[in-house]
């Protein structure tokens, strides 16, 4: 080790060596900036004026630094100091898969789980367009809390997709030379071997040799020397698991084969859909089951079929030749309903089976009701304005909203109504109704309704057999009439949750939980509950889970699938499509809106007083459960990611983010530069709402104690207990239009809606509340203007968004602002709204779903 304990290297400083390799020294060090420990890796003293080495150093610390992902060691810095070069990496505490596998084999559940993290860690990469091409045991960490971390990407390239012609490309990075062997002997694929391009399925054949090691303890492929190694990858073939080892599933043999295919086009072709499969394996196959039907309906295989092929690219529905068994009998096949641009909002069946009736809002137009035979590609008008079905009995008769208003993802509140399918108005029967569903005698409705604290399942309507603080959505009554299935969501606005059913008699059960995206459940024939979903990393797909908690896959599709009914005889109606959270916003000075989102869902929590500053969360599925807090200019450029959690607002001085977690809902505040995490809000359950006050010394916020409702706070940032300045009841003047709790600019006034339902304006200090005339029941107040003479409001509705500006003293209301995209197709709904004082600079967001409707027959 050529340095020494208390050696500088730019901020950092050396405490300890850790270990040492061929192509660099690791050390534990102090980031005295930050006030944290780190790894430094630094070139050994043979390499350091090697120039080869150099830009392979350099290169490993570029293609990780372009990753963010849970799996992949994060590096922080890359620099040169005193001619020492070095990469700042997070400091791992535990093993390497190396180290595991020295006391032989890794049980097989632990096994698939690790192995799944390693898929999950190379798909982010390869989604990136980056090949690992050293994937080995030494080069997989596990830490002490169980978890991988994928380390070494020094042999890292940027590559074209498996498929894409390389030589066509002229901007494409150029790959190995032929004949040169990149990688480590035991572990490289055919094609390495061979000294020819290495894609991303190269990684995938390693993946398959740890995979098997892992199982088993021993070398898929080992030769008495490098040359006769490299000989068996080329023309042999690994033991059989059960050879080595008794009670592998076939199931797993497949996967471990598949894998390990000479030829890349026959492996698995992306490392998201093995991810997918080793989930299935994890879920199912070690309980003695055999692979998931998905394995063989899911995007894992290509159809020959012509006109399958055309439909499923019309859906969005990608398949390539992902085999984990043998094929069915009869692929399912994919019938297109709907042809125009926007969202489809509802689908059911008709009794006679053949018939479909569903809700689609087209063009960026209002929400309308139509009809279509299977067989026929014109969809009827029903002649109803503004209605969603969401259900029809078995006499034919539908029960839809009318004067519906958008809640959050595709439920929408309104006025429960009956209406023959055959024509005629609708009768009104209840109100504040978000669901419904018939019962199989046609005779009653099971349906879900807001209520001034969540939302209530009632069966029949009036009885109350559960009820939330979150949501509920899809509730749907058994084909034998004893329980009610529904998807739980316990908070607002977040489509996290799980799949659980309620007896007759109240008796709730959970039969799957832990999923990030929830939209879309039904029951089959064979009663088992079907749902669409997704977990962290994965795609959208359908599963089916037994009243026992079994599980298993359906169909796997590479885009957004929401499963929307299933005949009696099977057929099944699912949207397929693309959902998107987008943030629009207007910088100083500018005269046009710009595209201000990161990844796929990204949401506005607060905008810096000179809007120059944009805060915001990315709830991107490869972002994980817990979410990302980030800040970019206004001007759009780079993003920085602060740190895990949802954000709500900006200090004044902009050094400070306020947060929560989205679990744990403690409330932390991230340093948006230097400086450590701050946890507050001791014993408080955080709402996602709070604001700074103007002094940047207090916060407020909306939360509450263990089995209390919810309630206005003020915390010190010094520390000691929130201090309640509210009764219990308060919570946000509307929820969902922003993560701010609205602070008049002298910091004596929050806006909060009361007890009593009505927004008033209270104390900080404590007092009496005090009313503001003008402001109507739904109004959600966004801010006060500069001058703390009036406050922006608006009332969550359909595009565009009405903002106006009323005087809190005299009431005098009056429109500010309307705000909506230039493209409304798909547009559903804005969620926040944040502006400056002045009104001058803005950011909103807007969820947009573009899908459309199929048919398909064969899906078991």
């Amino acid at each position: 080790m050529s340095l020494l304990p208390g050696v500088r290297l730019g901020p950092y400083e050396i405490v300890s060596p850790l270990g040492a390799g061929g192509m660099g020294e690791v050390y534990r060090a102090r980031d005295t900036k930050l006030k944290r420990d780190v790894a430094i890796k630094v070139l050994p003293a043979s390499l350091a004026k090697d120039a080869d080495a150099l830009a392979r150093f350099e290169r490993e610390a570029l293609a990780v630094a372009a990753l963010s992902h849970p799996n992949i060691l994060a590096i922080h810095d890359f620099g040169s100091d005193g001619g020492v070069t070095f990469a700042v990496m997070e400091l791992l505490e535990g093993e390497t898969l190396r180290e595991a596998l020295a006391s032989g084999a890794i049980p097989q559940r632990k096994s698939l789980l690790l192995a799944r993290e390693i898929a999950e860690g190379l798909a982010a990469a390869h989604e990136r367009g980056i090949a690992h091409r050293d994937l080995k045991p030494e080069n997989v960490f596990i830490t002490k809390d169980g978890h991988v971390k994928i380390l070494d990407f020094g042999l890292a390239k940027q590559t074209p997709a498996p498929g894409d012609d390389v030589t066509s490309a002229p901007t494409a990075r150029r790959q190995t030379e032929p004949g040169t062997v990149m990688g480590t002997v035991g572990y490289m694929s055919s094609e390495q071997v061979r000294g020819h391009p290495a894609d991303s399925r190269s990684d995938i054949f390693s993946f398959g040799a740890v995979l098997f090691e892992m199982l088993t303890g021993k070398r898929a492929f080992k030769g008495d020397s490098a040359v006769e190694t490299m000989n068996a990858i080329l023309t042999s073939e690994p033991a059989e698991l059960s050879q080595t080892s008794p009670g592998f599933p076939p199931s797993l043999q497949r996967l471990v084969q598949h894998c390990l295919e000479k030829k890349p086009e026959q492996r698995f072709q992306s490392a998201r859909d093995l991810a997918f499969g080793l989930e299935t394996l994890s879920s199912d196959s070690l309980t003695g089951r055999a692979a998931m039907t998905s394995a063989a309906t899911g995007r894992g295989r290509r159809f020959a079929g012509p006109a399958m092929a055309l439909a499923l690219l019309a859906g969005g529905i990608l398949l390539d030749r992902t085999v984990l068994r043998p094929a069915p009998p009869s692929a399912p096949s994919f019938r297109q309903i709907t042809f125009r641009r926007g969202t489809v909002c509802s689908a059911r069946f008709a009794p006679d089976g053949s018939t479909i009736i569903y809700t689609a809002r087209w063009d960026g137009k209002a929400a309308e009701a139509f009809s279509v035979r299977v067989d026929s590609p014109e969809s009827r008008p029903l002649g109803v304005a503004s209605a969603l079905v969401l259900s029809v009995s078995s006499a034919g008769e539908m029960a839809m909203l009318v004067g519906a208003s958008h809640l959050q993802h595709l439920q929408f509140a309104g006025t429960l109504s009956r209406a023959p399918i055959g024509g005629g108005a609708p009768r009104e029967i209840q109100e504040n109704v978000v669901d419904a569903d018939w019962a199989p005698d046609g005779k009653q409705l099971a349906i879900v309704r807001v209520t001034a604290d969540g939302q209530r399942l009632e069966f029949p309507a009036g009885t109350a057999l559960y009820k939330t603080t979150g949501w509920i959505s899809h509730p749907r009554i058994s084909p034998n009439g004893d329980r009610i299935a529904f998807l739980d969501h316990p908070a607002a606005g977040d489509d996290r949750g799980s799949v659980a059913v309620v007896d007759l008699k109240g008796g709730k059960k959970i039969l799957s939980d832990g999923w990030e995206a929830l939209e879309g459940l039904a029951w089959s024939p064979s009663e088992e509950v079907w749902f669409t979903g997704a977990r962290s990393g994965s795609t959208y797909a359908l599963h089916a889970v037994r009243l026992s908690g079994r599980l298993r896959l359906v169909y796997n599709g590479a885009s957004s699938l929401n499963l929307l009914d299933i005949s009696r005889s099977g057929q099944v109606l699912l949207s397929s499509g693309t959902k998107r959270e987008t943030v629009m916003g207007l910088a100083p000075g500018d005269t046009r809106e710009r595209d201000l989102s990161w990844l796929d869902f990204s949401i506005p929590s607060d905008i810096s007083d000179d809007g120059k500053t944009l805060l915001f969360n990315e709830e991107s599925a490869s972002m994980g459960s817990a979410y990302a807090v980030c800040v970019r200019k206004m001007d759009g450029s780079a993003v920085v990611r602060l740190g895990e959690g949802n954000s709500m607002a900006l200090s004044p001085d902009g050094k400070w983010v306020l947060s929560a977690h989205p679990d744990s809902r403690q409330i932390t505040l991230l340093p948006t530069g230097a400086g450590e995490p701050k946890k507050l809000g001791e014993g408080i359950s955080c709402a996602f709402m709070g604001g700074f006050l103007p002094d940047g010394k207090r916060i407020v916020f909306f939360g509450s104690e263990a089995g209390r409702p919810e309630r206005l706070y003020v915390q010190d940032l010094a520390g000691g207990k929130p201090r309640p300045i509210a009764p219990e009841g308060t919570r946000a003047s509307l929820q969902n239009v922003g993560t701010i709790a609205p602070v008049s600019p002298d910091g004596k006034l929050v806006a909060a809606r009361g007890p009593d339902q009505t927004v008033s304006m209270y104390p900080v200090d404590g007092g009496t509340p005090r009313k503001v005339p003008g402001l109507l029941p739904g109004d959600g107040v966004i801010r006060w203007n500069a001058d703390g003479h009036a406050v922006y409001v608006w009332e969550k509705g359909d595009l565009p968004v009405r903002i106006f500006k009323v005087d809190v003293s005299t009431g005098r209301r009056e429109p500010w602002k309307e705000l909506a995209p230039e493209d409304r197709a798909g547009a559903i709904q804005t969620y926040t709204v944040c502006l400056t004082p002045d009104g001058k600079s803005y950011a909103y967001d807007c969820q947009r779903i573009l899908s459309d409707l199929f048919e398909v027959d064969g899906l078991k």
